[in-house]
């Protein structure tokens, strides 16, 4: 497998490069199991290392190395001058690199326990994970603590790469049962997919090149070649549209434009979007890029949208499909990734910040915690809350109503953070479950935010225009009872029921004939109404 080269114009390098699929994948796993090394050798033997960086490890691996003589590979990725003295990963390092197959954003984690929110970091955005594992101790509390994260950052594609095969004579036993474990565990942790291999990554075998010689029991693809193939479905370009407003760009007084990534769905110039938590729809007028305007924008895509009508919206605001839209409300129900070694404080004032908007909020209950050893929820006791590097359920209560999603529906609208407000501190790392609004801030019913605001006109009631037949029944109704009462008046004089049933037809024809048509005549005229907003269109009943 080599680095793909083109003899072609720039322009043409570009587009080839941007028709292949992306895979962004993290590794990860406990303390010296092979992380670092692991990146280093499969961009080693599959030459996608450039010559000046090999010439940099070569000097590196002299000064620096761990491996003797040979080459230290993993100085490939740990860059910093701590991580070279100590030979651990400290924080997340990115690599971009792309085969025949596939383009790839690799994120090489830390393993540490006390830089387990550089992990988190590197999960957020992962569509599959490389968890290490050390052939010689099994799966440890942080495997373990590193699977429930990817899980809980929606990651669900998942390679258990068994290392150091070599220190353990490359036994299928020992490699049997250390697969076995891991798939019992991970029953609960809803991956789509766990792909499991034996590996040596500091001798390459099996990461570029499969038939590793020493472990012939293994029938399974090489790393590279499994990772140009799986199957990551790109489900935020078919989900509803969302977009939180991150800026409004008003660069003169002739335009005003809302910017933000596109979190979820498409977008075109006259498709309706709702804005939240305000609650209005209205027209998408353009959607404006630096190069131009453009017929459409998808998931992914950082674009400026402009609104057909001048509405009060702002950062932190989300526009979002108005058939599926974003959940508003006051109240959270959400899982949390403690960060910090001072433990959660029910009630106290934090600052949570979900996309583009920060508000007050406070814990105001810990439901349960996630147990280490089975990775299933466990009730808490009275009094006790989230320690440093554990993830629990919560209630969450905010000052201001905020828009978002489940995370299981949308990464981007769904995660959050919780910032201490004296230190600055991101201390917690939060997933959406449920939103709901308190009573005190319900939201308008879906009656009052229908589209006749597009028009910039106050929203009507809805009315209703009476029929020829409901005016005939109005007619018929009001005349029964009022000609039996004049058949018995004209009756208590005359003394004659034939006579008098006589007079109360010819009344009623008449009578009924013109009330008919005086209530129809009103009904097209609105004169004598008061108030314009509640003044009905022509035709329209105003005792309705």
């Amino acid at each position: 497998m080599s680095a793909e080269v083109i003899d072609a114009p720039a322009p043409a390098v570009a587009r080839h490069a941007a028709d292949k699929p992306l895979l962004r994948f993290i590794t990860c796993g406990s303390v010296d199991d092979g992380k670092s090394t692991l990146i280093g050798r499969l961009l080693y033997d599959a030459e996608l290392a450039p010559d000046d960086l090999i010439a940099a490890l070569e000097a590196d691996s002299k000064k620096h190395g761990t491996q003797g003589d040979d080459l230290d590979f993993a100085l490939l990725v740990d860059g910093l001058a701590a991580e070279r003295e100590q030979g651990i990963t400290i924080d997340v390092a990115y690599r971009y690199f792309a085969t025949d197959k596939r383009k790839f954003i690799v994120a090489d984690t830390p393993g540490h326990e006390q830089y387990t929110r550089n992990m988190a970091v590197g999960a957020s955005t992962a569509d599959l994970a490389i968890l290490l594992v050390d052939a010689r101790k099994g799966i440890l509390p942080q495997t373990r603590r590193h699977s429930m994260i990817t899980s809980m950052f929606g990651v669900r594609h998942v390679v258990v790469a068994v290392n150091k095969m070599d220190l353990v004579d490359y036994s299928e036993e020992i490699f049997r049962k250390i697969e076995a474990d891991f798939r019992e565990f991970a029953k609960h942790l809803r991956f789509a997919s766990i792909y499991v291999l034996p590996l040596v990554a500091k001798d390459g075998d099996n990461l570029v090149h499969g038939g590793a010689v020493n472990m012939p029991w293994h029938d399974g693809p090489p790393l590279l070649t499994y990772l140009e193939g799986v199957a990551v479905e790109d489900v935020m370009r078919i989900a509803p549209f969302r977009m939180p407003v991150q800026w409004v760009n008003r660069p003169n007084l002739d335009f005003r434009g809302f910017s933000g990534f596109i979190s979820g769905g498409n977008i075109r110039p006259g498709d309706i979007v709702r804005i939240l938590p305000l609650g209005r729809d209205t027209r998408v007028s353009r959607v404006v890029t630096y190069d131009g305007d453009l017929e459409s924008a998808v998931s992914g895509q950082a674009v400026t949208i402009t609104l057909a009508e001048e509405i009060d919206c702002s950062r932190g605001d989300l526009l979002s499909s108005p058939v599926s839209p974003a959940k508003a409300g006051d109240r959270l129900e959400a899982k949390l990734l403690w960060l910090v070694r001072e433990p959660l404080v029910v009630g106290k004032s934090y600052l949570l910040k979900i996309g583009a908007r920060t508000t007050p909020a406070s814990v105001s209950e810990v439901e349960s915690r996630i147990e280490i050893e089975s990775g299933l929820a466990a009730p808490i006791a009275s009094g006790e809350t989230l320690a440093f590097n554990e993830i629990g359920e919560a209630r969450l209560s905010l000052e201001t109503v905020v828009a978002c999603d489940a995370y299981v529906e949308n990464r981007e609208t769904g995660g959050f953070i919780l910032i201490d407000r004296i230190t600055n501190e991101t201390v917690a790392v939060g997933m959406v479950k449920t939103v709901a609004a308190s009573e005190r801030r319900a939201a308008a019913p879906l009656t009052d935010l229908s589209y006749a605001s597009m028009e910039g006109v106050a929203i009507e009631r809805e009315s209703y225009r009476p029929s020829r037949r409901r005016s005939l029944a109005k007619a018929f109704s009001w005349l029964v009872p009022a000609s039996l009462s004049t058949f018995v008046i004209v009756n208590a004089f005359l003394h004659d029921p034939s006579l008098s049933a006589e007079i109360t037809g010819v009344e009623m024809i008449a009578i009924f004939a013109l009330y008919y048509f005086h209530e129809r005549f009103w009904t097209r005229y609105s004169y004598g109404l008061e108030g314009k907003k509640e003044r009905p269109a022509p035709g329209v009943d105003p005792g309705i």
